[in-house]
Formats: structure tokens, sequence, C-alpha cells
């Protein structure tokens, strides 16, 4: 993740099934966060974000709050094929682009 408000790499496959370690790191000066979920759960997630103040306060099964200069590692095992998206919803920063496609094959 960077403060140029991008996550690489910005398209990724993965199986169903079958879990995935994401080893998440900050290379910026801004703190950012890797959520895991579907248009519609980046959406719900992103108005939670605006109404607490732009700040995760913890990590969740599906998301990692990561400060600058830090790695994080997420294990998340996606249920069913289809489309996700990893983003970070720190004020401006999913509005700014700051997400990833995630394919989800069988």
């Amino acid at each position: 993740m960077s403060d140029a408000l991008r996550i690489e790499p910005a398209q990724m496959t993965v199986t169903a099934g079958v879990a995935v370690t994401f080893v998440v790191t900050n290379g910026g000066l801004l703190d950012h966060e890797f959520y895991l979920g579907d248009a519609m759960a980046q959406a719900e997630h992103e108005a939670e974000m605006q109404a607490a103040g732009g700040s995760m306060a913890h990590d969740r099964s599906n998301a990692v709050a990561v400060p600058p200069g830090q790695t994080k590692t997420l294990k998340f095992t996606f249920p069913a094929p289809g489309e996700w998206l990893a983003g970070c919803h720190v004020t401006g920063h999913f509005a700014g682009g700051m997400r990833a496609t995630i394919t989800v094959t069988e």
C-alpha cells in the first residue's frame, strides 16, 4: 500500500475454499487499512469508517489496519467464486482509488 492511494497488485486471482495469506505492507507515511469484501460490504464499511472519524480501531477477520512502515498478515478463505475487493477506507482513500480487485475462482 502506498500514499499514492494504491494497493499493489491491483488485480489478484485466488481459489475459493483455499486459505490465502495476504502480506500487507504500508510503505507510506499515512495510516492505511486492507479490508476484504464485495462491493456492498465495501460501501457499508466506507460509511462505518466515515462515521467513526476515518480510522479503524482494531483488526478484524477480514481486515487489518496497517500503520506507516509496518507489515501485517491477513489469512482469509474466500467462501465461493465471485468478485471481491480489497480496499482502504481511511478518509478519502477508497474514493481516491485505493482498492484492488480479487477474482475468486472455483
